[in-house]
């Protein structure tokens, strides 16, 4: 049986680097970064490209599944809406594959420390902060696992998302 890993969470709660480590750390073991399937420019997000996104993103992540190589499936993104979640979910072929929706949450003080740092790094813009706080409510109602950050490194946020296995 494979294992299908979907990390969500706002900008700035460490999907991407707790994935790489659950990449490194998994046997057979294959990453996805949803936000690879929107690297345009221009950035331009209307009803088609979002179409297109999702079924990049469905179609990447049916080929991982097909793959003999692979063991685990590791795909991050901003899930902040059941209906992104399940959309995904319903259109992978699931036979024999082991779903684990996970969100990864933190408290808005946390989080703000967090993107200030990307922020005065250069790696993002200040209105990061508002639009990332608005959506942290948004993963209280999600059907995942939930995984408080706030206090605790990328890689012990992966060795627990290891452990649920």
């Amino acid at each position: 049986m494979k294992n299908l890993f979907l990390v969500g969470g706002t900008m700035g709660s460490g999907k991407t680097t707790v994935s790489q480590i659950l990449k490194s750390n998994l046997p057979g073991a294959v990453f996805l970064d949803g936000d690879w399937c929107w690297d345009m420019d221009p950035f331009v997000v209307t009803d088609e490209t979002m179409d297109m996104v999702r079924d990049n993103i469905v179609y990447l992540l049916n080929n991982f599944i097909r793959c003999t190589a692979y063991e685990n499936i590791i795909f991050c993104w901003v899930m902040h809406q059941q209906e992104i979640i399940d959309d995904i979910v319903s259109r992978i072929d699931a036979d024999d594959v082991n779903i684990l929706p996970i969100s990864l949450i933190l408290t808005e003080e946390s989080l703000k420390e967090r993107l200030r740092k990307d922020i005065d790094q250069g790696k993002r813009i200040p209105d990061i902060i508002q639009r990332s706080s608005q959506r942290l409510p948004l993963y209280d109602s999600l059907k995942t696992i939930k995984i408080d950050v706030s206090k605790i490194s990328p890689t012990e946020t992966a060795e627990k998302i290891a452990n649920l296995l």
